[in-house]
């Protein structure tokens, strides 16, 4: 009987405990999202066209990416004013800086190969940098560094942007020449186009291809990314959308240069119709849950890109297309910028700026949207743009986020916590070993009996709210109101009611 008796608790046991393989992945609860979504399109155009007169874009081409497809694409102007070619959704931009999360992803991809570390010293690559820095005691340089913008390097963007060209040898040559510093490494974010060229000379040390080589067989192909490349040459003429620059109230021509290792911060030449498939990838990482890998990084990986390395700045009162006001702060990540509202809305992308050329793409993971414009004139305002439209896409299709599933274990406490919080007169054994230290049986039932003689028995249980998979509340409706009750379980397993709240809702 004993051993009868073992076995029946441990299959209770196991009933009860938290299984990875029961994971249900957070999901959008809105059967008619992507018909409203369709429904602004008109609204989105005109933003675009609106936009587009207004900074003197010779030819742009924009997308919209929801749930992992390139649910609509437009574009229109001149990618080529003098012979009069259309700008297309075909049409190869060159995409500045929004290269560079695609040289982040490669060096993550390496890493988990386990052929570097991020926070690998870069002087073990580029043995020259070795004792530079701003003073004696900075840290040494690495990788992590190069990849969130604080290896100490001053912000370089208008000497970045002509540097296109220049080979891994001019690379060595000026870190050769001692280098100077704005900061001391890893402590201040300061924009770095140099410190992407770096990663673009390590990723060719440590896999033996250059990294444009690298990048093209590794993510670019396997995303249906091929015709993307970083030398303009490459592309036929009639699919290039050629840069301009408009002064003196005309469009001058801007000399497209050629490929060189500072590409990897800011060279790559691709289309909407191809770029849409880099976007769907980021948000093909969201939500987490257990289905085969099937992209060309893991998706961990691409949601750590996901996360802020470094932080930039806190805006108390930042302003939004809408004419909303509140809290906002930006960090950089690992090639991307990464920024999160006062109602925990974050944005992930990046901007792109170079001579004849304005980009950006941004999108909402919890959300499943996402915006990308290239535009063919110096440094276009395309970021404020893109904001514009996808609060605007959030706005007048009414978004809302995925809704985190609520875990077994959490339904489960619900219900038990439910039976017994009226009169605490059953413990049942659903605590973890601090709850009645901290919640003593004697202040549980004054607080019960003061609560529930306001609003009467409950005589209903609304479905659990989940914040996390251990965590979250429910409302509770009774006779004469409402109640909220939130709990936290424990890191045991199975877990166990360690935190407990319930208020007058």
């Amino acid at each position: 009987m004993k051993h009868i008796f073992i076995f029946v608790c441990l299959i209770a046991f196991q009933a009860e405990a938290q299984n990875p393989s029961s994971f249900t992945p957070a999901s959008f609860n809105d059967a008619d999202r992507l018909d409203r979504i369709q429904k602004s399109i008109p609204v989105i155009e005109k933003i675009y066209k609106d936009f587009a007169a207004a900074n003197h874009v010779p030819g742009y081409a924009y997308g919209i990416v929801v749930d992992g497809k390139l649910l609509y694409k437009g574009a229109s102007g001149y990618a080529n004013i003098e012979e009069k070619v259309p700008a297309t959704t075909s049409s190869m931009f060159r995409i500045a800086s929004m290269s560079k999360s695609f040289t982040a992803l490669a060096i993550l991809q390496l890493r988990d190969a386990g052929k570097l570390k991020l926070d690998d010293p870069v002087e073990l690559y580029i043995p020259a940098i070795k004792g530079q820095g701003l003073t004696k005691d900075a840290a040494p340089i690495t990788i992590r560094h190069l990849m969130s913008h604080s290896a100490g390097f001053p912000e370089d963007n208008p000497w970045g942007d002509r540097q296109l060209a220049d080979t891994e040898q001019d690379l060595l040559d000026l870190i050769n020449q001692k280098l100077s510093f704005s900061n001391v490494s890893g402590v201040e974010y300061e924009y770095s186009n140099l410190g992407f060229a770096m990663l673009g000379y390590i990723i060719h040390q440590v896999s033996g291809e250059p990294y444009d080589v690298y990048i093209k067989k590794n993510i670019l192909t396997p995303l249906g990314m091929k015709g993307t490349t970083y030398e303009y040459t490459e592309i036929p003429k009639e699919q290039f959308a050629y840069g301009y620059r408009y002064i003196n109230d005309q469009w001058r021509k801007e000399q497209p240069l050629k490929d060189g290792i500072y590409g990897a911060m800011g060279g790559m030449i691709t289309s909407i119709d191809m770029f849409g498939n880099y976007v769907a990838m980021h948000e093909a990482a969201w939500p987490e849950r257990n289905d085969p890998e099937t992209l060309p990084v893991l998706r961990s990986t691409i949601r750590e890109m996901h996360q802020p390395s470094r932080f930039i700045s806190l805006n108390p009162n930042y302003t939004f297309p809408s004419g909303k006001t509140m809290a906002t702060t930006g960090s950089y990540t690992y090639g991307l910028r990464w920024m999160i509202d006062a109602e925990h809305k974050k944005n992930i992308g990046h901007s792109g700026g170079l001579p004849g050329f304005g980009s950006n793409w941004q999108f909402l993971p919890e959300y499943g949207i996402g915006v990308i414009l290239f535009a063919n004139v110096t440094y276009a305002p395309t970021t404020y743009i893109n904001t514009v439209v996808i609060d605007t896409l959030v706005q007048m299709a009414q978004l809302k986020p995925r809704q985190t599933s609520v875990s077994p274990i959490l339904a489960k406490r619900q219900k038990e916590l439910v039976s017994i919080i009226e009169d605490w007169n059953d413990h049942a054994k659903i605590f973890a070993e601090n709850f009645f230290d901290d919640y003593p049986i004697d202040a549980l039932r004054k607080e019960a009996a003061t609560l529930f003689n306001k609003v009467g028995p409950i005589v209903k249980t609304n479905p659990m709210i989940a914040e996390n998979q251990l965590r979250g509340y429910c409302i509770l409706e009774c006779e004469k109101g409402k109640l909220k009750l939130s709990f936290t379980l424990s890191p045991e397993n199975p877990a166990l009611i360690q935190e407990y709240h319930l208020t007058l809702e």
